[in-house]
C-alpha cells in the first residue's frame, strides 16, 4: 500500500501533450492499468525501467506515527505476448492476460518485518523485532470488458507468518491503452489468526516485558480499504507515478492495544526512466 502528488506533471501539459499521445499510440501493455508496470513498450523481450519514490506513511501497522521514506522503483522484465516475468526490488514473478478479460499475477516477495525502533515514541518497546520473511501472492482480475474499465480484484498471501485475503472492485478512469491514466480499487481484507496476531496480538511473554495486557485477535474481517493509482507518461521514456492508500481497521483490530490509531494510510510520488 503507498501514494503520490502528481500534480508536477500538469505543469506543462500543452508542451507534453504530442509526446504523451504519441507514446500511447505505439505502447502496448499486457493490461491497461496503472497499478501495473510495463516497460516494454509493445515489444517482447527484455526491458528495464529504473526510478526513485518517496513516500509519506504510517511507521508501522496500527501506529499513529506517520514519516517519509524514500523506495527504490522500476525493475527488469521479460516480455513474451501476453506474459511478462519480472524481477522488482525484492520481489520476482510473473503476470500475464488471458481471453482480454482475465489478468493472472504470482509474486514471491519478503515482508519486512517490525522492529522496536519503528516506533520513535517507544510504543514497541518489550515487543521484540520481528524478523522479515517470505510470502508468496497470487492476484486474479476479472474485467467486465476487453477495455478495463471495471473488474473485480481478489488476492491471496500467503507465507510462515499466516494468510491474507483481499477481495474487491476496480474502476479505470480515461480512456488510455497504455497504462497511463488512474484507477481506484475498493476492497475488503480478512486474515487469518497467525497473520492478525503477528501485527496486533500482544502473547505472555510480551506483555510481561512491554507492560501491554495480552490480546488475541481472531480470522475475519481486517479492513476496508481504498487504494488510488496514477501513472502519466512524461515522453517515451519519462514517467511519474502517484498512489494513495487508506485502510480502516475493523473493530477486534482498532481494540489491540498496538493499535494507536483506526487506519493505516500511504501517499507518495514518483519517476521512472524506460531504458
Amino acid at each position: 500500500m503507498k501514494a503520490y502528488n502528481y500534480l508536477l506533471a500538469l505543469a506543462c501539459v500543452s508542451s507534453l501533450y504530442m509526446a504523451t499521445a504519441s507514446a500511447q499510440e505505439q505502447s502496448q501493455v499486457v493490461v491497461p492499468l496503472p497499478s501495473v508496470d510495463d516497460f516494454s513498450q509493445g515489444e517482447d523481450g527484455w526491458s528495464f525501467g529504473l526510478g526513485l519514490g518517496i513516500e509519506y506513511e504510517t511507521a508501522y501497522e496500527g501506529s499513529d506515527e506517520f514519516g517519509f521514506e524514500p523506495e527504490p522503483a522500476g525493475g527488469v522484465q521479460w516480455r513474451s505476448g501476453d506474459n511478462t516475468f519480472f524481477f522488482a526490488g525484492e520481489a520476482i514473478g510473473w503476470r500475464g492476460l488471458r481471453a482480454d478479460t482475465w489478468f493472472f499475477q504470482a509474486v514471491v516477495g519478503f515482508d519486512e518485518g517490525r522492529e522496536e525502533a519503528d516506533s520513535d515514541e517507544g510504543y514497541l518497546d518489550g515487543l521484540g523485532d520481528q524478523d522479515e520473511g517470505a510470502e508468496v501472492v497470487f492476484e486474479a482480475r476479472r474485467a467486465f470488458g476487453a477495455d478495463w474499465r471495471n473488474w473485480l480484484v481478489g488476492r491471496i498471501v500467503t507465507g510462515g507468518d499466516g494468510n491474507l485475503g483481499l477481495f474487491g472492485v476496480g474502476h479505470r478512469f480515461g480512456n488510455q491503452i497504455d497504462g497511463s491514466g488512474s484507477e481506484i480499487n475498493l476492497v475488503a481484507v480478512f486474515h487469518d489468526s497467525e497473520y492478525a496476531n503477528k501485527g496486533f496480538g500482544i502473547d505472555a511473554g510480551q506483555s510481561a516485558a512491554s507492560g501491554l495486557p495480552e490480546y488475541q485477535v481472531d480470522s475475519g474481517l481486517r479492513s476496508f480499504g481504498l487504494n488510488y493509482n496514477y501513472r502519466h507518461y512524461i515522453n517515451k521514456n519519462w514517467q511519474i507515478y502517484g498512489e494513495a492508500l487508506y485502510e480502516h481497521y475493523s473493530s477486534e483490530v482498532r481494540d489491540s492495544p498496538i493499535a494507536r490509531g483506526d487506519y493505516e494510510a500511504e501517499i507518495g510520488v514518483g519517476f521512472i526512466y524506460i531504458f
